[in-house]
């Protein structure tokens, strides 16, 4: 495949999700998976743009294996139907939990079950997604969740997840990825607990943008302005296809293990690296009102056990 010289690991026989699988690092992770022999399943909110992303990867790669699902991860009940297709076929041997809205609206929106749309999109979506999931893993599956740089930025206000009180864009997003950092970290505190072999990583990739990815038609198609002005942040920012390299890294990489937190080397950009979380990401006092909201908020409760 192009858009990669190096080869990951044989993936043949292992059967991965990708959400937000038809864009950017999503579709970059999906298209590396399958180029190394794994089943993917790329689900995102629009049946065409999937269908475009598939044909892309074929393109690309003739022999690869993927299939399409519609999931909405803003909505609870696109989240249960896609479960319980998932569930249908054979077990999930990983997950990349990636869907989410980058772009935050100016004013606090609601998600079709009356949550703060950002918050709803995504941590509550994935939180559902893995509930429902977590039960269909293979032994050794590996659940790779986004984190962000925006965590090490952003204070954390548990007690106005919703942002009823006081809502930014900004602050909409970073406690959203927040809230999926401290999720991602109590789950594989949660799965040791229980003695469940399937690993929780969190990974980040790092300042990647539009203008420095490779143009793919149907799936990435930055203007010539765009990648010109892009181009102007070579130095700090690199292109999504290289920010799924620390995705892939957690997802397939030997010796990978259960919270850890990997990144690119020089923070926003570069070969994966483990980093250190913050401490509210990683703190049980932080995780353990948060999971309840979680669980109250999805209507799910997410029990751990083999």
């Amino acid at each position: 495949m192009s858009w990669y010289p190096i080869a990951l690991p044989s993936q043949s026989g292992r059967r991965v999700l990708v959400t937000g699988a038809n864009k950017g690092i999503g579709f970059f992770t999906a298209a590396r998976m399958a180029a190394a022999g794994a089943h993917v399943v790329l689900s995102g909110r629009s049946a065409d743009r999937l269908e475009a992303a598939a044909a892309a990867i074929h393109e690309a790669r003739r022999a690869t294996s993927v299939e399409t699902l519609v999931i909405d991860t803003s909505s609870l009940d696109s989240v249960r139907a896609g479960v319980e297709a998932l569930a249908a076929g054979p077990p999930l041997g990983g997950v990349v939990a990636n869907a989410g809205m980058v772009h935050p609206p100016r004013e606090r929106r609601e998600s079709v079950d009356g949550h703060e749309l950002v918050l709803a999109t995504n941590m509550l979506g994935h939180f559902a997604l893995l509930a429902g999931l977590t039960p269909h893993l293979a032994p050794g599956a590996r659940i790779v969740s986004l984190g962000s740089l925006s965590t090490m930025l952003s204070t954390f206000r548990t007690d106005d997840l919703q942002l009823t009180r006081d809502y930014d864009s900004w602050r909409a997003y970073a406690q959203s990825k927040i809230a999926s950092q401290v999720v991602a970290f109590e789950l594989d505190r949660r799965l040791r607990a229980a003695d469940v072999p399937v690993s929780s990583v969190v990974a980040h990739p790092g300042y990647s943008i539009g203008g420095r990815t490779p143009r793919v038609p149907g799936v990435n198609a930055p203007s010539t302005g765009k990648r010109l002005a892009d181009s102007l942040q070579a130095p700090w920012a690199q292109g999504k296809h290289r920010g799924a390299e620390t995705i892939l890294h957690a997802l397939t990489a030997p010796g990978v293990e259960g919270g850890q937190f990997w990144g690119p080397r020089f923070i926003t950009k570069g070969s994966p690296v483990l980093h250190r979380p913050t401490r509210t990401t990683t703190d049980p006092s932080v995780a353990a009102p948060v999971w309840s909201f979680a669980e109250r908020a999805t209507g799910t409760e997410f029990a751990v056990a083999r």
